[in-house]
């Protein structure tokens, strides 16, 4: 029996850059929003603790699904098995500038020949 496949979830959240793992991804019935569930933790041992694997272990403590706006994701690939998530401050990550979200479409052309 094939085993189940396990996806690497990469997103934007607050000039951070998450990198999750994930046995089942969907398209939410909420528009715009990609739900995930069964998150998956790296293979841990008692001796080595990976700082950025418990901060976004704790961060999704108790959660059973996620839901992550579509334009937030950055990649989603299949993967053979699971690695050691992280969380990535973003290079310039101390400005309070935030960009405003939009949705993914084409841009509007409004010059005078479009009519």
């Amino acid at each position: 029996m094939p085993q189940a496949p396990i996806y690497k979830v990469i997103f934007n959240n607050n000039n951070k850059v998450y990198e999750l793992y994930a046995r089942a991804i969907y398209q939410s019935d909420m528009y715009g929003f990609i739900e995930i569930e069964e998150i998956v933790f790296g293979e841990q041992s008692q001796i080595v603790v990976n700082p950025g694997e418990e901060k976004l272990k704790n961060e999704f403590h108790g959660v059973t699904r996620s839901y992550i706006p579509m334009h937030a994701i950055v990649r989603i690939d299949e993967v053979e098995k699971e690695g050691a998530g992280k969380i990535v401050d973003v290079e310039g990550g101390s400005s309070n500038v935030r960009h405003f979200p939009s949705a993914p479409g084409r841009p509007i052309n409004r010059t005078p020949d479009s009519e």
